[in-house]
């Protein structure tokens, strides 16, 4: 829907047929929604969440198979015996570490010791053949050493489960370059090739055991522990995207960065590495995951404390206004202040999706009036550059992120305009015009579906991020203090959602037009379109929200008087 921009003077007095909406029965001003909000911890520049004692978990002495991966074991070692192989298969990573944890994991990679996973899957399908079972297709993923993706890896479905192959690999690497020479390596050479001790873990399915071959995996799984089986500068320029796996799953396990681990991460060498050896696609999965995960503030504070943040979420050239140099730290004060509003409203009001990307709003807010010149030298949002460009995300995602901060100002209005017993005259005169007059009753409802019809779904997300741009609570580089404010918010938050949801207008933007174009030329007389059907259907939006019990019959009806007293008047 376009902007309003409709400030002609009033020219007609007159009330519409059917009886409008009377909004002074809905309570605006709720006297108190208080209730037991949850304390989140906040982290300072100076003080980041790497720094807490680790969460310790629980962790089992053996792994308990399901039935599934019973079944799929068992199948994988029918193949090795139907062709006599001396293959020893190992479940690697982290399907070892949540079955240690006592959780669930469908994602299950397979190391094989001395053949190619392609190979394997092909062995899986003459084995199938043999016994009368249908094949199953193979996917490969081809190694791209340029992204430090070394090894390929092929992919078969058993038993309705998409199963990864892959070779034990060890790796050499010549003098000046940074492209390993690959060839087959022990299981031993492989786990230290891995990103963490934690993942670096085996399952071998063939004599059933655990297979701790760093030495330290399963106690640092059982410490809470982040560390690299190698050196981690090595490691991580040996794949940098590691330093983004290290944050998330730090972060999802409440565990502790290592100090080596840390100091590496923020190694200018490094950094450099990860911005130019990645590809953003890959850095976008990562964050992504981060966001949708059980502790998104802590991996962002963590990607701010290790001085990733413009590496990861990188600027366009030229931005303007020019971008502060602690905007990282507003940044995830911004985050952190949201996450602590959704913690303390509860998760039933959004779905995950709009959780995410209501977390990559608020991140991003203080970014919101920053443009940069695109491609096409057109003036364009910062914020959805970040999105669409630094991240690969949707082109959704973005879209979603930009509206939602243009609407944040129309929204901050909302929660003034819902608190007050009077009617601004600015938002009257914008939302009227010589053919329209909308009782007083009824112009918060107006106002109010207008913004809805905009922000469609995602208007929750803009409502509780708009409240982190109140100006008794605005969070600046000065005033970084999350906590401060949060009942405020919360209460600020409450009451305009009831408002809104009492006022009937959750849903609003699938309200249909009791007119379509054709039909409003046949009331007006008209023998073709153009911008004066666009005009009344502006109008008839704006008629509905005052009348949403209104009739076809009323709406032919207002149209004509109206344009009636208008040519009255002309004349």
């Amino acid at each position: 829907m376009p902007p309003l921009l409709l400030n002609a003077s009033r020219l007609l007095h007159f009330p519409p047929f059917p009886k409008p909406y009377f909004s002074s029965s809905i309570p605006f001003r709720l006297t108190s929604l208080r209730r037991p909000i949850k304390t989140l911890r906040f982290f300072t520049s100076s003080r980041f969440p790497m720094d807490a004692p680790p969460i310790v978990l629980p962790v089992k002495e053996r792994i308990e198979l399901s039935e599934k991966e019973d079944q799929i074991f068992a199948r994988l070692l029918d193949v090795v015996r139907h062709f006599g192989l001396e293959t020893q298969l190992r479940v690697a990573g982290g399907w070892v570490r949540d079955k240690l944890l006592g959780k669930e994991c469908y994602d299950i990679d397979i190391a094989l010791d001395n053949m190619l996973g392609k190979d394997f899957c092909e062995k899986v399908n003459e084995y199938l053949k043999s016994v009368g079972e249908q094949e199953q297709g193979i996917g490969v993923i081809q190694c791209n050493p340029d992204q430090s993706k070394h090894l390929e890896t092929a992919r078969m479905r058993i038993y309705d489960t998409w199963i990864d192959f892959v070779n034990l690999r060890s790796e050499t690497y010549a003098e000046n370059s940074r492209i390993p020479t690959m060839k087959f390596g022990t299981a031993e050479e492989d786990a230290y090739r891995r990103d963490l001790t934690i993942n670096s873990l085996f399952y071998n399915i063939n004599n059933s055991s655990v297979e701790d071959l760093t030495g330290r995996g399963l106690k640092d799984l059982k410490s809470g522990l982040i560390v690299t089986p190698l050196p981690p500068k090595a490691t991580f320029m040996d794949d940098p995207l590691r330093v983004l796996r290290a944050i998330r799953f730090g972060a999802r396990f409440g565990f502790v960065l290592a100090e080596e681990l840390k100091e590496a991460a923020s190694d200018e060498e490094v950094r450099s590495a990860l911005a130019n050896k990645i590809s953003r696609e890959r850095i976008g999965h990562e964050v992504d995951l981060m966001m949708s995960d059980k502790q998104p503030v802590k991996a962002m504070a963590w990607i701010c404390g290790l001085k990733l943040f413009s590496v990861v979420f990188a600027f366009p050239e030229s931005p303007r206004p020019p971008i502060d140099e602690h905007c990282d730290r507003l940044c995830i004060s911004h985050i952190e202040a949201a996450w602590s509003l959704l913690q303390a409203i509860g998760p039933a009001l959004f779905t995950d999706d709009q959780r995410r990307l209501c977390l990559y709003s608020s991140l991003l807010l203080p970014l919101r009036c920053t443009s940069y010149l695109d491609k096409k030298l057109k003036e364009a949002p910062v914020t959805g550059c970040i999105i669409r460009e630094s991240l690969k995300l949707k082109a959704s995602d973005s879209d979603v992120v930009v509206n939602i901060h243009n609407a944040c100002n129309r929204f901050v209005e909302l929660f003034t305009l819902l608190e007050s017993d009077e009617i601004p005259e600015n938002i009257r005169a914008d939302l009227e015009d010589e053919f329209l007059e909308i009782p007083s009753t009824s112009i918060k409802r107006v106002f109010t579906g207008l913004l809805l019809r905009q922000i469609k779904d995602f208007w929750r997300v803009a409502l509780l991020t708009s409240t982190l741009l109140d100006p008794a609570l605005h969070l600046t580089n000065d005033n970084l203090d999350r906590t401060e404010g949060l009942d405020s918010r919360t209460e600020m938050f409450l009451r305009a959602e009831s408002t809104i949801t009492q006022l009937g207008l959750d849903g609003v933007w699938k309200t249909k037009l009791l007119l379509d174009g054709k039909a409003i030329m046949g009331v007006l007389q008209l023998k073709s379109g153009g911008p004066t059907i666009g005009q009344w259907q502006q109008r008839l939006i704006k008629w509905q929200l005052a009348y949403p019990n209104a009739t076809t019959e009323e709406c032919i009806d207002w149209i004509k008087q109206s344009q009636a007293k208008r040519q009255k008047l002309s004349d």
